[in-house]
């Protein structure tokens, strides 16, 4: 079983509530508008997965220092800017069970935020030279990009293959997660060899961390993201991929004529649910999801052992056995 957060940020406990302060601070701003704007996404903040993955990869590696605090904060602010988009891209009118930027205060503005986020990044890395640091998440954010555009291509044509699909997620999640735990590494002197190697392990929880997401489109209605969204989206993920590689060809045009047609259909979408389930679609992504799992925690058990390393474990075996 899974221990809590708290449990998990034991070791950097006094360093996330320093990371809080220093973060709101570097939001702040003379403009009253997007000062309000800024104290309402502090106060519905998440758990800070991402600036924990910097701080306990950073503690694995070396001694936590100012540097890993900034690059804490890099990380949490482009982070924050991406979601503020996502949000105007999908239309969506809820984040984590608040109003999104643009429902409240529409597209236009919602824009500007994420914008004001990405500079406020950007120029803390610069004021500080921390040109390395600001490579590794300027690499994530082409590849989130990308990762979001060719998801979009694909959702036209529903012709993903569970290779494509692994390039999106690589992209669309696992290149951020990789970036914390290169950034953690970064921030304490590390050679470019211990480096890469917690991009890899990052890679994989990354990875593992997204396939339970898609699997959270399977699962009980009160589960995260509702039921079937991803397939009222028509965004195809390994579950699905998987069953429609091996189905026969009358059910695969069935069910791509359904997803295409008739996604907005709350019937039509239980019923491709259920065919997923039946075809053994769940059992083979947990599968995958695990081999990833194990992968990271290879190259975490090559470090030393320490307090750091262990929460950092934990906090691998949170991002595949949460509920939400």
């Amino acid at each position: 079983m899974s221990r809590s957060i708290d449990d998990i940020k034991a070791p950097i406990a006094k360093e996330m509530v320093e990371f809080e302060k220093k973060f709101r601070q570097s939001m702040k701003s003379k403009v009253l508008l997007l000062d309000t704007i800024m104290s309402y996404i502090v106060k519905r903040k998440g758990k800070q997965m991402r600036p924990m993955f910097v701080f306990l990869s950073a503690g694995t590696c070396g001694e936590i220092s100012e540097a890993t605090h900034r690059g804490a904060a890099l990380i949490e602010l482009l982070h924050t800017a991406s979601l503020v988009h996502d949000d105007v891209v999908d239309d969506a009118s809820y984040r984590r069970g608040f109003f999104s930027i643009n429902a409240l205060w529409k597209n236009k503005i919602a824009v500007l935020v994420g914008d004001f986020l990405l500079s406020r990044g950007l120029l803390l890395s610069v004021e500080h030279s921390d040109f390395e640091m600001l490579g590794i998440v300027s690499e994530a954010m082409k590849e989130m990009s990308e990762g979001e555009l060719l998801q979009m291509e694909k959702a036209r044509k529903l012709d993903i293959t569970e290779e494509v699909y692994y390039n999106i997620i690589w992209q669309k999640t696992a290149s951020l997660i990789a970036s914390c735990c290169k950034i953690g590494a970064a921030s304490v002197g590390c050679e470019k060899e211990v480096v890469d190697k917690m991009g890899e392990f990052g890679h994989n929880i990354g990875m593992a961390f997204q396939i339970k997401d898609d699997l959270f489109d399977y699962g009980d209605a009160e589960i995260g993201k509702p039921l079937g969204i991803d397939i009222k989206e028509k965004k195809l993920t390994l579950p699905l991929i998987y069953v429609l590689n091996n189905a026969t060809r009358s059910d695969r045009k069935r069910i791509l004529r359904t997803i295409k047609r008739d996604s907005d259909d709350p019937k039509k979408v239980a019923e491709v649910i259920a065919f997923v389930k039946g075809a053994g679609g769940l059992e083979y992504a947990k599968t995958v999801m695990e081999r990833y799992y194990q992968d990271a925690m290879t190259i975490l058990n090559s470090f030393p052992d320490t307090g750091y390393k262990n929460s950092l474990g934990d906090l691998v075996r949170f991002t595949i056995d949460r509920t939400k």
